[in-house]
């Protein structure tokens, strides 16, 4: 792993990382969280009763979203042409939790890990803003990038044991 910064030039100045000579390679990123929620909005949620409608269909459409309007964003992420955006839910009764996946590709010069966290975070957003009438003390959690593949830095596959 290098310790080069690439978004700062030699002065320190914050740039958009050049990809001109990049290789076009397949690209593919996947990122999770969680927001835990109370026993009602989970029961809510579960079964399609709350009162804004479809939350869990909301927060799909509203994270893929996120992914194509990453660069809007995040300063120095570059416009992209997504191939694929896909965002799913698990239930976790124990916990009362439900965790978003993302995944996200493209064939580009430059990764979708930004893509792939945003459109987690904005879908868990979209839980809480939609339950919040509800539930205010929802807690979004251990959003994180679960593996890349593609590009020069090659695969990259998070380890829980760190």
């Amino acid at each position: 792993m290098s310790g080069k910064l690439n978004h700062f030039d030699q002065h320190g100045n914050a740039v958009m990382v050049d990809v001109t000579d990049k290789n076009v390679t397949e690209r593919e990123a996947v990122a999770t969280g969680k927001i835990f929620v109370c026993d009602e909005t989970y029961e809510r949620i579960l079964t399609g009763n709350m009162a804004k409608g479809d939350v869990l269909a909301v927060a799909r459409v509203a994270g893929i979203m996120a992914t194509k309007k990453t660069s809007e964003l995040i300063p120095m992420c570059h416009p992209l042409m997504l191939t694929k955006a896909k965002v799913d839910f698990e239930f976790n009764e124990e916990e009362k939790s439900i965790s978003a996946t993302c995944l996200v590709k493209l064939s580009g010069k430059t990764g979708v890990e930004m893509e792939a966290l945003t459109g987690v975070n904005v879908a868990l957003l979209t839980i809480y803003d939609m339950c919040k009438a509800i539930d205010k003390g929802m807690v979004i959690s251990d959003v994180h990038l679960v593996k890349k593949s593609g590009g020069k830095s090659g695969d990259f596959c998070f380890n829980e044991e760190k």
